[in-house]
């Protein structure tokens, strides 16, 4: 299949300001669950928003002679990715603090996504794509920790967040893989319904029986259809364009878009510092995108 890399491009960042919403649909609206359980629970309500997706879009892919023709393998392996950076990541941030566990979780990704691409040798990261991403992670930095953050986050935490920064880039790589075989809709929906099974009774032995409030139902809802299904939908089609290390660096226009919506939203006053975290993150994805263009315009290219 020929890429089309603005294509990809445009719909990684369509992907990542859903995620960047996040964080400021939890703050209008706090969440009573522990934060394994909205980790969970996401992963629940964007497989139900899957099922009928996938029904309405491609309907035989819920028949059985289909179900038995899917690459299972991948899928299972997708959704215990997904599965592992959920629960990963609210715990970690939970640990190491918020900003600093975010940081550590976004900035990581990126990282641990290159190197799983130079090792393989498919499509190796160019010079000025570590360059572009280097920016990026450092800018993230600024954007989400800033310069008062001198307490030690726990080793624990980081290690968590460290953990979600790679099921994060093993879930690309895996998915990238899926999509190529798979329409991306399909593959996407069946990874999410799987993790959702996985995920649940995790959280029930590690956090115990649920109490959802009423603020719970609106958030869980907003983070399952909108910031999870849906977005996860638009990075799916985004893999048939992209290299998974480069989707994995532009996902960092999450944290943009979270920093203007606590501006703008939440009415947040943030330091200095943290605009120019701002100013490097978009430098840095704008070196990424040329990365990315001068990669695969010679050859037209497949994204691998």
């Amino acid at each position: 299949m020929r890429a089309h890399p603005l294509r990809g491009v445009a719909l990684v960042l369509a992907a990542a300001m859903l995620w960047g919403t996040t964080g400021t649909a939890q703050s209008l609206a706090p969440p009573q669950l522990s934060s394994l359980w909205v980790g969970a629970l996401r992963l629940a309500v964007a497989a139900a928003f899957f099922v009928p997706w996938l029904a309405f879009t491609d309907r035989g892919a819920l028949t059985p002679r289909r179900w038995r023709s899917w690459p299972w393998r991948g899928i299972v392996a997708a959704a215990a990715c997904m599965t592992v950076y959920n629960l990963a990541f609210f715990a970690g941030v939970r640990s190491a603090g918020v900003a600093v566990g975010t940081a550590i979780a976004l900035g990581s990704g990126p990282v641990w996504a290159g190197l799983m691409q130079a090792l393989s040798r498919t499509h190796v990261p160019t010079t000025g794509w570590w360059l572009g991403t280097g920016l990026a992670v450092f800018g993230v930095g600024l954007l989400v920790v800033g310069p008062g953050a001198a307490t030690a986050p726990a080793a624990s935490g980081v290690a968590l967040c460290l953990t979600a920064g790679l099921s994060y880039a093993l879930y690309t790589r895996v998915l990238q893989g899926l999509v190529q075989r798979t329409p991306a809709g399909t593959a996407t929906a069946a990874v999410f319904v799987v993790a959702a099974l996985l995920a649940a009774p995790l959280a029930w032995a590690m956090a115990g029986v649920p109490h959802i409030g009423s603020s719970d139902l609106a958030v869980v809802a907003w983070l399952g259809v909108m910031s999870t299904g849906l977005a996860y939908l638009l990075y799916g089609f985004a893999l048939r364009h992209v290299a998974g290390a480069t989707a994995v660096s532009l996902a960092l226009g999450e944290p943009v878009t979270a920093f203007l919506l606590a501006i703008t939203v939440v009415g947040e006053h943030p330091p200095l510092a943290a605009y120019l975290g701002l100013g490097l993150v978009l430098l840095g994805l704008w070196v990424v995108i040329r990365a990315e263009f001068a990669a695969l315009a010679p050859a037209g290219a497949v994204a691998g």
